[in-house]
């Protein structure tokens, strides 16, 4: 007899006031973030391009509720995981979402903002993030998808 295999339901953000389930969270057939938190280098060094896409491709999982927003929390300002996490799902979508190309502009220092398209099937949205370092880190302060 072979086993049977079960689809855990899509998680959803809690509503406020919610505490969140002590279960480690579920990444299933989404993007691992193997990468490190995004680290300033030397003076006037912006965070790679491979480091954007993912955290452009974890933060479309989310918004299309593949991943819980915890699993990025690490990599945004408490107000922006609050907005994240209040923003829920934005991107409605049967298909998984892929990352594709990113632009980033640098509109001071120790700032960028990314534009990423997000490809879900038939149907392509833009995901824009801003990013301020925070020490040595980059860290996202807002973001923005259409």
């Amino acid at each position: 007899m072979s086993p049977r295999i079960a689809l855990s339901p899509v998680p959803e953000p809690p509503y406020d006031g919610e505490k969140f389930p002590s279960q480690a969270p579920q990444t299933a057939g989404s993007l691992a973030l193997d990468t490190p938190p995004l680290v300033w280098g030397p003076p006037g060094a912006l965070p790679d391009e491979r480091g954007l896409r993912h955290l452009g491709q974890a933060l479309a999982e989310v918004l299309s509720g593949r991943r819980p927003p915890r699993s990025v929390a690490d990599r945004l300002t408490e107000r922006a995981y609050r907005d994240l996490v209040r923003a829920g799902r934005m991107i409605h979508t049967s298909h998984p979402p892929f990352a594709g190309g990113v632009r980033v502009t640098e509109p001071r220092d120790g700032a960028i903002e990314m534009c990423v398209l997000i490809h879900c099937g038939r149907r392509t949205h833009v995901l824009a993030v801003r990013l301020e370092r925070h020490g040595r880190q980059w860290l996202c302060t807002d973001f923005e998808t259409a």
